[in-house]
């Protein structure tokens, strides 16, 4: 009954078109179950080539076979070395621990999955899904202890990736065969809309675009000319492209499933080229997409689900089926690259001298593609690649780091590498992206990230948290105060709803109340849209920036309160100083957390001021008010990645009464 009642409460919020819209969804959903048995039968590997205009299944695949696709598989392993050394072996070791079915997902720990893989089990915690019609497969508990996101990684199949890359590099057929085993394994372990690796769209649809590399990576072995298996791939294909199709993921307000889903069309249509449907899923996909970019992705280039690892796989999600288009020859239109340049200097903007990036919003390590070993929270392969693709000179003189995104995708002559020197004399600037709501205050040695933007998904909530002030701090290149990251999702709703909560983010929390209210503690992406924000002042120079920033969160209470938080950044020396003031009337509790970033240690504390170290460095964190506040020192926990966090100190100023402001400071020492 709870469920019915959720549902009729959310149906209440949204248009009319849009719940008879959903109402004819789930009716067709429903008429699926009854239609899929029929299609199945008919849709046989010898009638899908047929119904492609070839004899025999062998000619259909060599017809796919000889279409362009977007990735260097003609590899020349003596060019990777150059380009990339030492990381061949990196390739081999994963490929290895794949082989042996050797996993480490979501925080798993290595797992060794055994010779028979179980697609339906989250190996985290025993939980198995049972088989059945994917819509009826239930994925989320608040009782139950389960990640579903383990069998669905598992079954993106992106942690075999390496092993494809090692049979590039050395042609041994035992890599072949080795992948070969797992797909006829997830083939007949996973019924076509009948197990829970189907009960998510974009889930289908990511497989695409694995399932599609794979099949240019192996499609000349000899461990693939099996005519039977060759068109049981093939027909997997066909049939994932769709199922996307008929079960896209559209809502009132979409965000990177539905661009997922049109993603995984664009690829399925391009891939088989041929044939009345593949022509309408690339229609479908890339209309989507061209839609969908300008209402997702704001004029400045920030993601609007307000998280900045979603961010990453969003604009992965809008640029390699643009890039695929561009490769057959098809227009990408000039507006549509150039928010795609927008997003990347986004990129180039909240990334860190070191390559790692602010933990803000959710984060569940999605990719699209992943060709790199390098971190999960270094995005700068970005810069190389949008770069290289469109002649984007001050991205590609922005770009280090790991150089094996871009020459899997685009291959080594992709661009002209560019050298340490030509990285070394690009200006690190102070940024604004008032769109987003986004502030990077830089130089070449300090690196402040802070939020003063709207609530993530058109105001729902989404993938973004209770993070409004919220800010990243780095100095002289010590990441001394940090975001916490997300943690998990549906494994555990009390952790999400801790992790997306006011006190676990770098920002005042007033009467122990949320900044945005939960809808209900189950409705895991879902917040009330009561802060609004407010840039009362953006000023950069080569001294000092200084931002002041408010919102209308609290204004709710019943004494109204503005919390408006000054950040300025000392160019000279390298201090940062914060100003929190609290316009209002009454008695009120302040709490203002700052949460250390790992490896940050407390050295000593002596009356007002923290001494903290890190990497030998010592760093002083002073405070000042006209009133009392008393600061305690407790632990927190930091998710530098999904499923896992590391513990950490938190250092929270706190006041009752009247309200007082408080101005602490940041220096080296």
């Amino acid at each position: 009954m709870s469920d019915v009642i959720g549902l009729l409460l959310r149906a209440s919020t949204k248009p009319p078109t849009y719940v008879i819209g959903r109402a004819f969804n789930e009716l067709t959903m429903w008429a699926e179950r009854y239609r899929i048995p029929g299609r199945l039968n008919r849709l046989t590997c010898d009638y899908l080539a047929k119904a492609h205009g070839y004899t025999t299944v062998n000619d259909w695949w060599d017809s796919v076979g000889k279409r362009k696709y977007l990735a260097n598989v003609a590899v020349e392993a003596s060019k990777y070395d150059l380009i990339c050394p030492g990381d061949r072996n990196r390739i081999i070791s994963a490929a290895e621990r794949a082989c042996a079915h050797h996993v480490d997902l979501l925080g798993s720990g290595e797992v060794a999955l055994g010779e028979q893989i179980d697609w339906q089990c989250d190996y985290k915690s025993g939980f198995r899904w049972p088989y059945g019609y994917c819509s009826d497969l239930e994925y989320g508990k608040p009782d139950q202890f389960s990640d579903v996101k383990f069998p669905w990684e598992l079954s993106r199949m992106q942690w075999l990736i390496p092993v494809g890359q090692a049979y590039l590099l050395t042609k041994d057929e035992r890599y072949a065969n080795k992948i070969r085993g797992v797909l006829e394994s997830w083939i007949a372990g996973n019924p076509h809309a009948g197990s829970i690796n189907w009960a998510c769209t974009m889930e289908v649809a990511l497989r695409i675009i694995t399932l599609t590399w794979f099949f240019h990576v192996f499609k000349n072995s000899i461990a693939w000319a099996s005519e039977s298996f060759r068109g049981h791939l093939l027909r997997t294909i066909y049939l994932h492209a769709d199922f996307t199709a008929r079960h896209l993921e559209k809502s009132d307000v979409n965000g990177n499933h539905y661009t997922a889903d049109a993603a995984g069309l664009v690829y399925g249509g391009l891939f088989f080229g041929e044939g009345r449907d593949c022509q309408r899923w690339l229609a479908l996909g890339w209309g989507i997409l061209c839609a969908e970019l300008p209402r997702q992705v704001y004029k400045d280039g920030v993601d609007f689900e307000g998280s900045v690892p979603y961010h990453r796989l969003v604009q992965e999600l809008f640029l390699l089926p643009a890039l695929y288009r561009r490769l057959h020859g098809m227009e990408v239109p000039h507006h549509y690259r150039q928010r795609l340049i927008a997003m990347t200097r986004f990129t180039a903007g909240y990334s860190r001298p070191d390559g790692s990036v602010p933990l803000l919003g959710d984060a569940d390590d999605a990719r699209a593609l992943p060709f790199g070993g390098q971190d999960v929270n270094d995005h700068r392969y970005l810069l190389g690649i949008i770069g290289s693709a469109f002649a984007v000179e001050d991205l590609l003189c922005q770009f280090a780091g790991s150089k094996a995104e871009v020459f899997w995708l685009l291959g080594a002559g992709a661009a002209k590498w560019p050298t340490e020197a030509d990285v070394t004399v690009v200006p690190q600037i102070s940024m604004s992206f008032p769109q987003g709501g986004f502030y990077v205050m830089r130089n070449r040695v300090d690196h402040v990230f802070a939020n003063c933007g709207p609530l993530g998904l058109a105001g729902r909530g989404g993938h973004s948290h209770n993070d409004i002030l919220s800010f990243e701090a780095t100095l002289r290149g010590i990441h001394l105060i940090s975001d916490c990251g997300a943690y998990l999702y549906t494994a555990s709703y009390a952790e999400r709803n801790l992790f997306r909560s006011t006190a676990y983010h770098n920002t005042p929390r007033v009467d122990r109340e949320e900044i945005n209210r939960l809808v209900r503690p189950d409705l895991l992406w879902g917040l009330r849209n009561d802060a609004r924000p407010n840039v009362r002042e953006v000023f950069f120079s080569s001294d000092f920036d200084r931002l002041v920033l408010s919102h209308t969160g609290y204004q709710r209470l019943p004494a109204p309160v503005t919390p408006v938080r000054t950040l300025i950044l000392s160019h000279n020396t390298h201090s940062l100083t914060l100003i929190d003031e609290f316009e209002g009337t009454g008695d009120h509790s302040i709490e203002i957390p700052l949460h250390l970033g790992l490896g940050v240690e407390i050295n000593k504390i002596i009356d007002h001021n923290v001494v903290i170290a890190k990497h030998g460095q010592l760093f002083s964190i002073a405070w000042e008010s006209t009133s009392t506040w008393t600061m305690k020192e407790q632990s927190g926990r930091i998710s530098p990645s999904y499923g896992t966090y590391q513990p950490t100190s938190v250092l929270r100023w706190c006041h009752e009464g009247n309200l007082a402001s408080l101005k602490i400071q940041i220096s080296p020492l």
